[in-house]
């Protein structure tokens, strides 16, 4: 295998990466919901948890877009 597909591999795999943060989001945003429907009283006291995983899921996605990215555009 040459440097150039080796190269463009890596990217799609870090790609990967980009959709498995968007099912985090959905699962993280989903569980709330679920939880805030059985028990809304306790839904204003886990909005904050339910941010951070926000953010940590959104970080995730975002640091393998960057992967990809630089793999694409300046390695090489």
């Amino acid at each position: 295998m040459d440097a150039e597909a080796a190269r463009l591999l890596g990217a799609g795999l870090a790609a990967i990466g980009v959709g498995m943060a968007a099912l985090g989001v959905g699962n993280v945003f989903g569980s709330f919901l679920e939880s805030a429907l059985r028990n809304p009283a306790a839904a204003d006291s886990q909005q904050g948890r339910l941010f951070i995983g926000f953010a940590a899921a959104e970080l995730l996605g975002l640091l393998a877009f960057v992967v990809a990215m630089i793999l694409l555009f300046v390695v090489g």
